[in-house]
């Protein structure tokens, strides 16, 4: 892997509502910690305010942020309107998703991560777009075989893992010459390692951190802070994308101190 520093990319939650006062307090609590934020785009299915905007609210605070745009909820005009939004922003990074089952609605089936990668890519050459920044995009990847079209991504976020084994037989095991970021998510409680299990069936929680958790909430933040200390530590990956949801205030007080 190439030397470059490591990185921590932490994901924010977009308001549901139209009122940005938590989302600028989650982005003032983490930025001693904080490299970049990524805003997630509909997350789990429902609407929230647009990523691209929560992204232009981080960078306003001094702060770089990464706009989540997920395919499922996109026509091509659509996406087109995202992609004249981000610029006008001066928003230039992306991570591009498939997006979870919608609680409302359907897909639109129009577009594929694939697709708006393309599309991107295009944005280069198209004088609607001279003299904005170039857009860097990122992709997803699960532990498996990473296909050769997401490889020329600029970045990859690798899919959230409570095994540092796993994460570390994937990263030997695929080549990739652009800085990837290892999955961290904070299990805040028994409930929420039941609903991940049903959410991605393949992601593999140690019972004793479930046990863990119920007995002590602030189990979860502790596991979660030393796993990125020792993904740094191994050397393996360019950074964490870590998801702390709702206890980023003691996240961030606890790597403050260790990192």
């Amino acid at each position: 892997m190439p030397d470059r520093r490591f990185e921590l990319i932490c994901e924010i939650e977009p308001p549901a509502r139209p009122d940005l006062t938590r989302v600028r307090h989650q982005i003032g609590v983490l930025s001693p910690i904080a490299d970049s934020f990524l805003v997630p785009d509909n997350h789990i299915g429902r609407a929230t305010v647009s990523s691209v905007a929560v992204a232009h609210e981080v960078q306003t605070m001094g702060a770089r942020g990464i706009a989540c745009l997920n395919s499922r909820d996109r026509n091509l005009l659509g996406f087109r309107r995202d992609l004249l939004t981000a610029a006008a922003y001066g928003v230039d990074r992306f991570l591009f998703v498939y997006g979870d089952k919608p609680t409302a609605g359907g897909r639109t089936s129009e577009l594929t991560v694939r697709a708006m990668i393309e599309e991107t890519r295009g944005a280069a050459e198209d004088p609607t777009f001279a003299g904005c920044q170039p857009f860097r995009v990122g992709v997803t990847s699960g532990l498996r075989p990473v296909p050769a079209w997401k490889s020329a991504a600029d970045f990859v976020f690798v899919q959230v893992s409570y095994s540092i084994d796993a994460l570390l037989r994937w990263r030997e095991s695929v080549s990739l010459d652009v800085p990837v970021y290892a999955g961290v998510m904070v299990l805040a409680s028994a409930g929420m390692a039941r609903n991940l299990a049903a959410a991605i069936p393949d992601i593999d929680i140690p019972d004793q951190l479930v046990d863990d958790v119920a007995r002590d909430r602030d189990a979860g933040v502790d596991a979660a802070c030393e796993q990125v200390l020792t993904i740094r530590d191994s050397g393996a990956f360019d950074g964490v994308h870590l998801v702390p949801v709702s206890r980023y205030r003691e996240v961030a007080a606890r790597l403050e101190r260790d990192l």
